[in-house]
């Protein structure tokens, strides 16, 4: 009886063997505890810093399709000038400058194509090389501070003999009283000429000096228009030696009483 009552009660050895398994126990469980306690921090931290940065780099992203898909104020205005809605500035810069009879200033230019003074002399620049590098029959130029077109040295003589020998129509009867005018009144400014046949002569005048029979003379001192005579192909086309060859119009001229009636001359 004594026997089985001493093997029933636990002895200290086993009392310490199970005091250190469940010490072990305790302890396991605490560190799993604590490996998922710190586990589930560093997964929400993981997870916050990659929900941050993803965050991020949307959001940078949209910035940047949002910049990209907002235009530019610059595109439409540049210095000051609205957005072109004519036609391009090339095409615009040569129409201008086929129907000039002098050179003309970048600014103005500018002022007409409604653009920046810098763009339009860069667009000058541009046409000029590329005219210069296709061999074109002209050529662009900046003299006497402004632009023109010119014809290339290289087809002179084909435009001299278009001006010279291609233009055998006769005069008109416009341009024979013109150049009758200049001639008996040389030197003389187109204003007189016009005053005396009561017409615009702008375009004969020009007739004429692109046949070679009248050529510029100098200024009119009082007015500073310019002054036209004749010239030598004048002479040789008439047989004359010098204008004092030229005749008489005291001969030509009507009766003054045939003009009585249409000058209503008062009668003494």
């Amino acid at each position: 009886m004594s026997i089985d009552t001493e093997m029933d009660r636990p002895t200290e050895v086993d009392t310490q063997i199970d005091t250190q398994i469940d010490t072990q126990i305790d302890s396991d469980m605490t560190t799993d505890e604590t490996t998922d306690e710190t586990t589930d921090e560093t997964t929400d931290e993981t997870t916050d810093e990659t929900t941050d940065e993803t965050t991020d780099e949307t959001t940078d992203e949209t910035t940047d399709e949002t910049t990209d898909d907002r235009e530019d104020p610059r595109d439409d205005t540049e210095g000051g000038f609205d957005a072109p809605t004519g036609p391009p500035l090339r095409a615009a810069i040569e129409a201008v400058l086929l129907v000039v009879d002098a050179p003309v200033d970048v600014m103005t230019l500018a002022q007409i194509c409604e653009r920046p003074s810098a763009e339009v002399e860069a667009v000058l620049q541009e046409l000029a090389e590329e005219y210069s590098a296709e061999g074109r029959g002209i050529a662009l130029r900046e003299v006497a501070g402004g632009w023109r077109f010119y014809t290339r040295e290289e087809c002179a003589a084909v435009v001299e003999r278009f001006v010279r020998d291609g233009q055998q129509a006769r005069l008109t009867q416009a341009a024979l009283e013109t150049l009758a005018v200049v001639a008996y009144r040389q030197p003389v400014s187109r204003s007189r000429v016009s005053a005396v046949r009561g017409v615009n002569v702008d375009g004969v005048m020009r007739t004429l000096l692109s046949r070679g029979l009248v050529e510029e003379a100098g200024t009119e001192h009082e007015t500073g228009a310019t002054l036209y005579r004749t010239t030598n192909l004048f002479l040789e086309r008439l047989g004359l030696n010098d204008l004092s060859e030229l005749p008489a119009l005291a001969p030509l001229l009507p009766e003054l009483d045939s003009l009585e009636g249409d000058l209503d001359l008062p009668t003494s």
